[in-house]
């Protein structure tokens, strides 16, 4: 069983993460966020591409959701730390990681209405 102590101590050995406060939650970034820990320790949410987010909920539906709104039809994807062990935490962490890590198209800036 997976806690949030492991997912701190994984997340921040990543290379380039910092935490920072998130709304009621902590974010692990680096470049984007890619994981987000929820104040009460017991669940983190993953960046994930869609199909990736489809793959692990079939394959572990009883540890991995999506999340139920726009952010989790963009591959937004809920863990259960208690449904997990820590390798498989760290795997899903490095997946997320590698994915926000990667460079990627930037998007514009928006000018301030005048």
């Amino acid at each position: 069983m997976a806690s949030s102590e492991d997912l701190r101590r994984i997340a921040l050995s990543l290379e380039g993460t910092v935490e920072a406060p998130h709304f009621d939650r902590t974010a692990f970034k680096a470049r984007r966020i890619y994981a987000t820990l929820a104040a009460d320790g017991r669940t983190t949410n993953l960046r994930f591409t869609p199909e990736l987010q489809e793959f692990k909920c079939m394959m572990a539906p009883q540890a991995f959701a999506p999340v139920p709104n726009g952010w989790g039809r963009r591959g937004a994807t809920t863990a259960i730390l208690a449904h997990l062990t820590e390798a498989e935490l760290e795997e899903a962490l490095r997946t997320a990681w590698s994915l926000a890590a990667a460079p990627g198209p930037r998007q514009p800036r928006r000018r301030p209405a005048s």
